[in-house]
């Protein structure tokens, strides 16, 4: 198979940049070693609760601040709902909740009364960030990471702002530490900071880059905290839609084991099955560690560059507890994300992030739980003993992050209907996240910036994105650097790239909260919308026994359906029809077997309405 792009790895990053290009009328595939797009941006299910993988706090959707996610879908002209928290999160630092709100000014006399001495200091501190972050992010938008910023547009801001633009250089090669240290001297207000840049940026205030970690600190109130509306499954759900609808082609459980070369210029990839597929220009949106250490191979990379990628110092492992409680062991106060903050002197495993997305969002669980996610640095080497050590070492860690959670929710443990833990192990299988690293390598001054992976390698067809590129980890910076490589691609052909234009018409429909199923899609017409319920009651279960002994993909078409990709759903009925040289003239395709085997319909008695769905869809 040939096309016009291939993008290694289904991601965010990846999705973006597939979809922009598709969109502009290229053949793209998207390769992916999942079964589900979205990388650490998705959902699972069990017992018919959802819970994130992991990215559960979407910033990017707001009408001003860094809003790379609202920019691509306007650009794509694909409607997504979300829910906007009240704020971006709790921390819970020393015995105080100090809340991040929308309103900075606000925020800075809540800070001011947890560091009395720091009053007056931390209003100039805000203040002058502030204007900062407005004169340069918010007056002149731009959508592009900075190895690909054209001079023109960077004099433009130059020119209207030199004081805050020269500020801002100037925190390039500077540390958070010195950047706080011109406005504080209180110890203890540094290590409320070092809470935040270990948490956000996955380094220490002697790690940050200054440059990171100013824009980080405005950008935590102006953008704030959304979450698509329906549960994450619609933010790569939707790109993927918008993918398939202009031709291009999801490979979901596939791998890439090597890009291929001629000529001394990659030209295509090998899968694990052997299966080989090429096009004229390739993004890659996996780790750096992946890329120059298993993909290319040695003829075709200089010992310099394989030093250079096995140098880049990675983010922490994380583990990540998965939970459904009694909604009565969370108390009312309590924000959708709240940092619980065990050792304020260092970075320890009693430092968790706990996201309960179910409080904004009432369609994840039934009424009387909620479905949590707490995630937090391991030291633990995972890699050694047998797997019944292993498997006694997980159930260990489980119970320590449910102790570590009792201090904030007293009763959680005994309110557990339903717990699993993902360790390091987990990660990497699922992400390719090398070592449970879910940051890839530390946004650390050293290789921060032009310093990490940029968007063009050594060969003029091969681009890269995602969070071991320039900016970094988090969930609007690797969307803006799939931006970036999608436009190179687009450059480089000619094409018109992705920029900033005023009037674009808004996608982005910020929906009440709770949101309720009765919310959801409103304004949709009722069939659709009841589709879309049915096919959403799938749990893609990752052995599906509903599709044993066929090739149709019941849950890639149910998932589909859910987010309203039925073009999409479509295709994969045709592909499976086409393929068995089943002729449907005037018999429908028969999957009543399908829902004899669904799991609802062991658990329950009540299976997903697969035939249904198909039908309607084949209407």
């Amino acid at each position: 198979m040939e096309f016009d792009a291939i993008i290694i790895g289904g991601g965010v990053s990846g999705l973006t940049a597939g979809s922009l290009l598709a969109k502009s009328g290229l053949k793209v595939a998207v390769i992916e070693k999942s079964y589900n797009p979205g990388g650490s941006c998705g959902i699972f299910k069990r017992n018919g609760m959802t819970f994130d993988i992991g990215a559960a706090m979407l910033f990017g959707f707001g009408d001003k601040g860094f809003n790379a996610h609202r920019f691509v879908f306007d650009c794509l002209e694909e409607p997504i709902e979300v829910v906007k928290h009240e704020m971006l999160y709790c921390m819970n630092f020393k015995g105080h909740r100090i809340r991040f709100g929308e309103d900075i000014n606000g925020f800075a006399e809540e800070l001011g009364a947890v560091f009395p001495t720091e009053r007056a200091n931390i209003k100039r501190f805000y203040r002058d960030l502030e204007k900062m972050y407005n004169d340069v992010m918010v007056a002149n938008p731009n959508y592009t990471t900075p190895d690909e910023t054209a001079a023109k547009g960077a004099m433009k801001s130059l020119v209207r702002h030199p004081l805050s633009y020269a500020r801002f250089l100037g925190y390039l090669n500077k540390s958070a530490r010195s950047l706080l240290a011109g406005y504080f001297s209180d110890l203890e207000i540094f290590k409320f900071f070092d809470k935040i840049t270990s948490t956000y940026c996955y380094a220490t205030l002697e790690e940050s880059p200054a440059v990171l970690a100013a824009v980080m600190f405005v950008d935590n109130h102006a953008g704030g905290s959304y979450y698509p509306a329906g549960s994450t499954i619609f933010l790569p759900g939707k790109l993927e839609k918008v993918i398939e609808e202009n031709g291009g082609i999801m490979l979901l459980e596939k791998e890439v084991t090597q890009i291929l070369f001629k000529d001394k210029k990659p030209m295509g990839v090998e899968l694990t099955d052997g299966e080989k597929i090429f096009a004229r220009d390739l993004i890659y949106s996996g780790t750096v560690w992946n890329l120059y250490g298993k993909l290319i191979g040695r003829p075709y990379l200089t010992l310099d560059r394989a030093r250079w990628a096995a140098r880049q110092v990675p983010t922490y492992p994380s583990v990540v507890l998965y939970a459904q409680v009694d909604s009565a062991v969370i108390p009312e106060d309590t924000q959708p994300v709240e940092m619980l903050v065990g050792n304020p002197d260092r970075l320890d495993e009693s430092e968790v992030t706990v996201y309960i997305s179910s409080i904004d969002d009432h369609t994840l669980c039934d009424q009387d739980s909620h479905v949590v996610l707490a995630i937090g640095p391991t030291f633990e080497n995972w890699e050694l003993g047998d797997e019944s050590n292993y498997l006694d070492k997980k159930e260990t860690e489980k119970a320590r992050l449910i102790r570590v959670l009792e201090k904030r929710f007293p009763g959680f443990g005994d309110g557990i209907r339903y717990a699993e833990l993902a360790t390091p192990r987990t990660i990497e299988r699922y992400t390719n996240k090398n070592g449970g690293a879910v940051a890839g390598p530390k946004q650390m001054l050293g290789q921060h910036m032009f310093k990490r992976l940029h968007t063009r390698t050594e060969w003029d067809n091969l681009f890269c994105c995602g969070e071991s590129t320039v900016m970094g980890t988090g969930t609007p910076t690797v969307t803006t650097s799939g931006i970036s490589a999608a436009n190179a691609v687009l450059k480089k052909r000619g094409l018109s790239p992705y920029v900033y234009r005023p009037g674009r018409k808004n996608m982005v429909r910020i929906l009440e909260k709770p949101v309720t199923a009765q919310k959801l899609y409103a304004d949709l017409p009722a069939e659709i919308r009841t589709l879309m319920q049915k096919a959403s009651r799938c749990q893609y279960c990752e052995h599906p026994t509903c599709s044993l002994g066929m090739h149709l993909d019941i849950r890639g078409i149910m998932r589909r359906v859910a987010v309203g990709n039925l073009a999409g759903a479509k295709m994969k009925i045709e592909h499976y029809i086409k393929e068995s040289l089943i002729f449907m003239e005037n018999d429908p395709l028969d999957c009543s077997f399908c829902e004899i085997r669904c799991v609802l319909n062991t658990d329950s008695g009540k299976p997903v309405e697969i035939q249904a769905v198909i039908d309607q869809l084949m209407a």
